[in-house]
């Protein structure tokens, strides 16, 4: 990422660094995507490894740069027993089940590219699954997605709507970098609270997030 500025100079050393200050075992940390540039399972698993070694519970879900991402039993034996993997699932730990899909970018007109708007209504039908299955835990439920549910405050979409009928709490989601961080939405939208994670608007610090 060193090639996107010098916000992203040695960013795997300050996470890493970050991290270890802020993390603890009974932690879990949720991780929104785009995790590696590999394109294979080769290229991907010292990626994996250095997150694998890092304190606390990961939940893992993919990006769209995460090229490498398989099926859900491989990423999983591959990540290892300390990562969580969310695919078309509910991942319940810690007292709270945490769904979630990619999403994609919001199709605005029936004029736009409609292979995106075919992609996002599939990512759609994933966060529905992936709510079904949190609801059948009967625990409150966190959403994870990468792209960002909604770019405006006042703004409805498939993914907002699905997040409220299902009574989501929290939303965190990552995508924007850079410029782009002056559009996130934060805050309660609806009964739903929006959380930007991305790494460097964090400055690859770990966020503590109140349920």
């Amino acid at each position: 990422m060193d090639v996107f500025g010098e916000t992203w100079a040695d960013h795997a050393m300050r996470i890493r660094e970050h991290w270890q200050r802020e993390i603890h075992e009974d932690d879990v940390v949720l991780v929104p995507g785009d995790i590696s540039w590999a394109m294979r399972e080769a290229e991907v698993l010292p990626d994996l490894a250095f997150l694998s070694s890092l304190p606390g519970s990961k939940v893992l879900l993919r990006g769209n740069h995460d090229y490498w991402w398989s099926t859900r039993a491989k990423v999983e034996r591959w990540a290892g027993p300390s990562c969580y993997i969310l695919q078309n699932n509910a991942i319940a730990i810690a007292g709270c089940a945490f769904v979630g899909s990619r999403g994609w970018v919001h199709p605005q007109t029936d004029a736009e590219n409609s292979q995106d708007a075919l992609i996002y209504l599939r990512e759609v039908e994933r966060l529905r699954l992936s709510l079904e299955a949190g609801r059948q835990t009967g625990l409150p439920l966190i959403a994870l997605t990468h792209f960002p549910p909604l770019l405006d405050p006042l703004e409805r979409t498939p993914v907002t709507t699905l997040l409220e009928a299902y009574g989501v709490r929290l939303c965190v989601y990552g995508h924007l970098h850079g410029n782009a961080h002056k559009t996130a939405v934060q805050g309660n939208v609806n009964g739903v609270r929006y959380v930007l994670t991305a790494a460097d608007y964090l400055q690859f610090c770990p966020l503590s997030l109140e349920i």
